[in-house]
């Protein structure tokens, strides 16, 4: 078995908030008098994760605390052998929190800036707007994405918050080029999902797993070549799938659909991405031609440019070839 670190990778679904080390969390958090959480690996589901995750954006509230996560994110992803990354963050409840409506995206791209200087790695941000909340913050989350060249925007948080009442916000943001990507088929069912790619107008789904309890969407979504951001040990500690050997990952591969690795939630859940796919190969008995494919699948339904695109797909190839 070939070295899984070593293998290019496109990350597409991580949450830059669920990311930061656990070591620079409590540091930023003494420093700014907050209460840190504790570490947790599982979770009594999606609600008891999104109250961890509330604490754990509580501890940010400076410039300085942004930047230095940014560049760290960085750091971390490109030691795990990524070599391209579209991080999620929450801007505008950052913005609301904080009073600043620009400052912690401004000071989160200048962190990603100096990582890329340090690194080498590629770094672009989807900015994601929870369901449960207004309308009028959609708009503001698209207005901060054209600003600060976010390349995406998407709908987060508990499915059972429809799509439609931000049908004009995803037009608006199709029109003027800023890609969709919206969490959907986690908690709920294949509506969800359907929801997401009709008026929400996704060029990704987020997750997606439940569209194997509907064979018309599968076969929807392969026609469409619409990719799923899979994410399965982040599935099992929310509860929602049982364990990685029940995770549905095989039947939507074996459906023809292009399935994309994720880590999600990495600090949350104590996984990385290599760590993601290691799991998937000794669940599953996967050679490393599949792992291969998996990697090839990420990086062809990356928002990169042409060039950082063929030199991953190369570097997959290098990697496959190897004794």
């Amino acid at each position: 078995m070939r070295d899984l670190v070593a293998l290019p990778k496109a990350h597409l679904h991580v949450h830059l908030e669920s990311a930061i080390r656990w070591s620079t969390l409590r540091e930023i958090g003494a420093a700014n008098g907050v209460d840190v959480p504790t570490g947790r690996t599982s979770f009594a589901g999606f609600a008891a994760f999104a109250a961890h995750n509330r604490l754990v954006r509580a501890c940010l509230r400076r410039p300085a605390d942004f930047v230095r996560v940014g560049r760290e994110f960085c750091v971390d992803q490109a030691t795990d052998g990524v070599g391209y990354v579209e991080v999620t963050f929450t801007a505008a409840s950052h913005e609301e929190r904080l009073g600043a409506p620009d400052m912690p995206l401004a000071a989160l791209s200048e962190g990603l800036a100096l990582g890329r200087a340090d690194t080498g790695i590629e770094c672009r941000v989807l900015l994601d707007h929870p369901r449960r909340r207004s309308v009028t913050r959609a708009w503001r989350t698209l207005e901060l994405a054209l600003r600060h060249d976010a390349v995406g925007i998407g709908l987060a948080g508990a499915e059972s918050h429809p799509v439609e009442p931000f049908a004009a916000v995803f037009a608006a943001a199709d029109e003027a080029g800023i890609r969709l990507v919206h969490h959907a088929g986690e908690e709920c069912g294949p509506a969800s999902i359907r929801s997401a790619v009709g008026v929400g107008r996704a060029d990704r789904i987020g997750h997606g797993i439940r569209a194997v309890d509907d064979p018309e969407l599968l076969a929807e979504l392969r026609t469409r070549a619409i990719p799923l951001e899979v994410c399965p040990s982040s599935n099992v500690a929310l509860g929602l799938v049982r364990s990685m050997a029940d995770h549905p990952l095989p039947r939507l591969l074996a459906a023809g659909l292009t399935v994309t690795l994720n880590a999600d939630i990495p600090t949350s859940v104590g996984t990385s991405l290599s760590e993601e796919y290691r799991r998937v190969r000794d669940t599953f008995a996967l050679d490393d031609a599949a792992m291969a494919n998996l990697a090839r699948a990420a990086v062809r339904a990356s928002f990169a440019a042409t060039a950082t695109k063929n030199r991953l797909a190369d570097g997959i190839d290098a990697w496959l070839a190897e004794p």
